[in-house]
């Protein structure tokens, strides 16, 4: 699972850093440490600078100044051992009383590796004697056996290497068991949570470290469970009751529809009752159209409305549309104009062609009803990459920014809220969207400048079908 996968990267990635920072940081305090510790010259090259500081003269040994400030400096005291008698010729004056002054080889072995008389003592030879540098006793601390094996120092880098190694790998297999318990409780945590979208029923088992979790995400995967159910059975009830109301209403809208067409040509009739007639008759139909429409509605949302699937060509579906609205606007109105190239090719697609045919007249439709005082209407056909693109614009009244953006995000039939008789956008472009959807394509909603809507319908053409 890519998530348990990115997580466990990310523990690895955090612990390779912190292993490396570790590492980074006791090595800086070591150094650290280490320059604290001897800020000065070290204590041999003391030993080294006081022998080079002794002077013999004609009234015996005598040190600089200078290397004597810096001896009281270090606390520390000097002496001179002559080679022949293995006498003291030269102390400092700070000599220590229980410092002997006659030495023997085997005690100059033991000061020059170790200490005298518990002081830290190092040495400076020379050719007639030798110099003893002491420190306070709590000074240094000597390693009485400075003996290493070689191979040891030639192969320390490596062991060394080994030594780090090792400490990682500990470090890394202790982390790993301790987080190893955690990962095992996130992945179904996580699976879980990747499935609350689906409509698969999710269940985590209530254990581990992240039990509280889990159960979390058990009673929401409950309640989303129960909303959907509900959803299902408001939805089945919407349909129904569509459904049943358009059936129920079509044989008394019908008789209507008759009896007033009867009135409507009914000569023994006054001129005025012939006309009311004649607007029963009229509203009666808009009523049919209107229960027809909610009714189609329905069945494409619902996925209820089979398609009867052929090889449509959308050049024709345009054509006959336009022909048939330009037939049937008696007021003359709407100026129709027909856009296209002239070796426009044919767009052929595997559809419903009633469906598309209703979803085109709808978009004429529209432009009509919501311009009473009439408009110029462009319907305009052309091919766009892989798509056949059918556009239908007009300079009516056009649409606010508000309603248009209603009217691409909204899912169903746009309420007016702004009175009754302002015109509304709805019903019609929704099963517009809806045939659009259903055949895989797109329609697009836009503000045409100064004023005017423009409407596409974009339907992919299938591969070797233009013509």
């Amino acid at each position: 699972m890519k998530s348990v996968a990115k997580l466990t990267r990310r523990f690895v990635g955090i612990l390779s850093l912190s292993m490396f920072l570790l590492l980074a940081v006791n090595f800086i305090l070591l150094l650290a440490i280490a320059s604290n510790q001897t800020p000065g010259i070290g204590p041999w090259t003391t030993a080294s600078e006081t022998e080079a500081a002794l002077q013999k003269t004609e009234y015996g040994y005598m040190l600089s100044d200078e290397m004597t400030e810096n001896l009281k400096a270090e606390k520390a005291w000097a002496l001179y051992i002559d080679n022949e008698t293995k006498q003291v010729l030269w102390h400092t004056e700070d000599l220590p009383a229980e410092i002997p002054m006659q030495y023997t080889i085997a005690d100059i072995s033991s000061l020059t590796r170790g200490y005298l008389a518990d002081y830290p003592t190092y040495t400076a030879g020379s050719e007639e004697g030798l110099v003893v540098v002491g420190f306070p006793k709590d000074r240094y601390w000597k390693h009485m056996s400075p003996s290493w094996d070689y191979d040891f120092i030639k192969n320390s880098p490596y062991i060394a290497l080994s030594v780090i190694g090792i400490n990682v790998a500990v470090i890394f297999l202790i982390y790993v068991t301790a987080n190893t318990k955690l990962l095992r409780s996130v992945k179904p945590i996580a699976d879980g949570i990747q499935a609350l979208p689906t409509k698969v029923p999710v269940y985590v088992k209530e254990k581990g470290l992240l039990s509280d979790l889990a159960k979390n995400i058990n009673q929401t995967a409950e309640i989303l469970q129960s909303q959907r159910r509900d959803l299902r059975k408001k939805e089945a009830a919407r349909a129904d009751w569509i459904s049943g109301v358009s059936h129920d209403i079509r044989t008394p809208l019908s008789m209507v529809m008759g009896y007033a067409g009867q009135l409507e040509d009914d000569p023994g009739l006054p001129e005025e009752d012939r006309k009311k007639a004649s607007v029963i008759r009229r509203q009666s139909v808009k009523m049919k159209n209107l229960v027809n429409d909610l009714n189609l509605a329905s069945k494409l949302e619902y996925n209820m409305q089979p398609l009867q699937l052929e090889q449509v060509n959308l050049v024709s579906v345009a054509r006959q549309c336009a022909a048939d609205f330009i037939n049937t606007d008696f007021s003359e109105k709407y100026l129709l104009e027909w856009k296209a190239e002239e070796d426009l090719p044919a767009c052929v697609i595997e559809g419903d062609r009633n469906l598309l045919c209703r979803a085109v007249n709808n978009l004429l439709n529209n432009a009509q009803n919501h311009n009473p005082d009439g408009c110029h209407i462009m319907m305009e056909i052309y091919i766009e990459g892989k798509e056949c693109c059918i556009a239908i614009e007009d300079d009516g009244v056009g649409i606010t920014e508000e309603k248009l953006e209603k009217l691409k995000n909204t899912p169903h039939y746009m309420m007016n809220d702004s009175g009754a008789d302002e015109p509304r956008h709805g019903l019609g472009l929704l099963i517009v969207r809806q045939i659009v959807k259903a055949h895989h394509g797109e329609a697009v909603f836009s503000s045409v400048t100064p004023h005017g809507l423009r409407i596409e319908i974009r339907l992919p053409i299938q591969e070797g079908h233009i013509h």
